[in-house]
C-alpha cells in the first residue's frame, strides 16, 4: 500500500473472524451484562466492570490483526509511523508496566525495549513476528489480569513516570487509566485497518449497514459537503 493506492472497498467485520481471533462479542465479558443497573458500593462489581470494558477493548483491538499479512500489520499509514502490530505491541507494553511495576509485582523474563524511550514499543523490529507480538500481548494480559484478581480496588501503587504529586494511584484510577489507553489505540487501530483494506468496525453491529456501491456513495456525498464548506472561505 502506498499513497497513491485508490481508497478500499468498505467491508465490515464480520461476527466470527476466520482465525484463531474469536469474535469480538465472544471475548472480554464484550455482551452487556447486568451489573451496574441499579447504584452501589459494592467495590467488587465496580472492579468487575471496569475490568470487563477493558477486556473488551484489548479484543477488539487484537481482532484488527486478524486476516492481516505481515507487511500490512507493520505498514505505516500516517506520517508518524502509525500501524497496526506496532499499537498492539506498545498496549501490550503500557498494560506491563501498569499492573506490574505500578503495584510491586514487575512482569517475570520482560523484554528489554519495555525500559526503552525511543519509541522502541511502536512498531515490530525485524526480528520480531506478528505472532510474536500477539503472544507478548497475551502473557501482559495475564499478568495485568492476575493483578486485578489479586488486588482490591483501593491497593495502592506508584506510577514512578508521572510527575511528582501524581504518582501515587489506586488500582481503581490504573482501571479506568487502561481502559481508556486501551480503548484510543483500539480505535486508532480502526481507522489504520480500514485504511490498510476496508475492513471496518468490530462485528457488534455499530456499522451502518451499506453495500459497496453505497459506502461509495456515501463517500462521495461527505468530498462534496466538504468541498462546498470550503468555499465559504473564498472572498465573495
Amino acid at each position: 500500500m502506498s499513497s497513491a493506492d485508490p481508497v478500499p472497498e468498505v467491508h465490515p467485520a464480520p461476527t466470527a473472524p476466520s482465525s484463531s481471533v474469536p469474535p469480538i462479542a465472544a471475548v472480554g465479558g464484550s455482551l452487556l451484562s447486568d451489573e451496574g443497573t441499579a447504584p452501589t458500593t459494592d467495590a467488587a462489581v465496580v472492579k468487575q466492570t471496569l475490568h470487563r470494558y477493558l477486556q473488551k477493548h484489548r479484543a477488539a483491538l487484537l481482532a484488527k490483526l486478524d486476516g492481516l499479512a505481515e507487511r500490512q500489520a507493520r505498514w505505516p499509514v500516517t506520517p508518524t509511523g502509525t500501524n497496526v502490530l506496532g499499537l498492539v505491541k506498545h498496549v501490550a507494553g503500557v498494560q506491563a508496566g501498569y499492573f506490574g511495576e505500578v503495584f510491586g509485582r514487575p512482569l517475570p523474563d520482560a523484554p528489554a525495549w519495555l525500559d526503552s524511550d525511543a519509541g522502541d514499543d511502536m512498531y515490530a523490529s525485524a526480528d520480531e513476528t506478528l505472532d510474536d507480538v500477539v503472544a507478548f500481548h497475551r502473557r501482559s494480559a495475564a499478568h495485568a489480569d492476575a493483578t486485578i484478581e489479586a488486588l482490591d480496588l483501593d491497593a495502592r501503587g506508584v506510577v514512578a513516570w508521572w510527575p511528582e504529586g501524581h504518582r501515587d494511584v489506586t488500582l481503581h484510577r490504573v482501571l479506568v487509566h487502561m481502559a481508556y489507553e486501551t480503548a484510543r489505540h483500539a480505535g486508532h487501530a480502526d481507522i489504520v485497518r480500514e485504511m490498510l483494506d476496508g475492513l471496518a468496525g468490530d462485528g457488534d453491529g455499530n456499522l451502518a449497514v451499506k453495500t459497496a456501491d453505497e459506502w461509495v456513495e456515501w463517500r462521495e456525498r461527505l468530498v462534496e459537503i466538504a468541498e462546498q464548506s470550503g468555499l465559504r472561505d473564498l472572498p465573495a
